[in-house]
This record gives structure tokens, sequence and C-alpha cells, in this order.
């Protein structure tokens, strides 16, 4: 009389368990490393456009003019993203000043720069251009007030 052995029938399930495994795991894996990525790069561009409308409005205020004191704060946005790496497909830098919204360099005066960046999500390529959004909207603001001796050089 002859036991028969389960491992010897064709239909053997033996060593599929590694195999399942390492496709479940690959599964799960995947979509878990470009969600890191992708909050990665999101929380280096909030930290990059913090610190941009933070420095950009401390050189404003201490800039001879708007014009200058606009160059200058855009350099520090420039500087800040190249900082951090992050390569925004589209930035925008506003000034807003009180209590005379027509003269920001005025003494004792309030200047908040306002910047939005729109930061790309990671590994898409910019080829599609699909109606769902491609990038992260990130904004920043910060107040500086105007020394009162501006103007007294």
């Amino acid at each position: 009389m002859r036991h028969s052995n389960p491992c010897d029938s064709e239909h053997s399930d033996r060593g599929s368990a590694s195999l399942e495994m390492l496709t479940a795991g690959l599964l799960m894996l995947v979509p878990l490393v470009y969600l890191v990525l992708t909050l990665g790069s999101i929380q280096s561009a909030a930290l990059a456009t913090e610190g941009a409308a933070r420095q950009a409005a401390r050189v404003y205020v201490q800039a001879d003019s708007h014009s200058a004191g606009v160059q200058a704060a855009a350099r520090a946005l420039e500087l800040s993203l190249d900082d951090h790496n992050v390569q925004p497909q589209g930035t925008s830098l506003a000034v807003s000043c009180s209590p005379n919204p027509s003269q920001c360099h005025t003494r004792r005066g309030w200047v908040t720069i306002d910047i939005a960046v729109r930061v790309p999500l990671p590994l898409v390529p910019p080829v599609f251009d699909l109606a769902v959004p491609l990038a992260v909207p990130v904004e920043a603001s910060a107040t500086q007030q105007v020394s009162r001796f501006w103007g007294a050089r």
C-alpha cells in the first residue's frame, strides 16, 4: 500500500507563498514610496516658501525704492527655492502696504509679501497635460515693519 504525498501532486502550492508575498509587497511598497517622495517635496517647498516670504519682507523694507525692493524680494525667493532644490512651475510675488497702499516705504509702515508657488508632483513628466492638476500650490506670507529711521541715510 502506497501513501500519497501531497507534494507529488501536479497542483502543489509549494513555494508560492514567497511569490505572493513579493507581489503583494511590491503592490503596497510602490505607492508608499511615491507618497513619501511627494510629501517630502511638498514639505520642502513649504519650508522654502515660508523662508522666502520672511526674507523677502526683510530685504524689501531695507531697499531704497519700490523697484529695488521687488528685485531684492524676487532674488530672495529664487535663492530660497534653489537652496531647497524646489523646481516650481510658476511663482508669484505680491507686495501690499499699510497704512498707505500707494507708498510702501513710509516710516513705521507695514509691508506684507505674499508668495505663491506651484510645486510639480515628483516623477510626473510635464508632457502629460491632463485635466487633473499635476502641481500642488504652496503659499506663504510675511509682514515686516519699515524702520522709523528709513530714509535718514
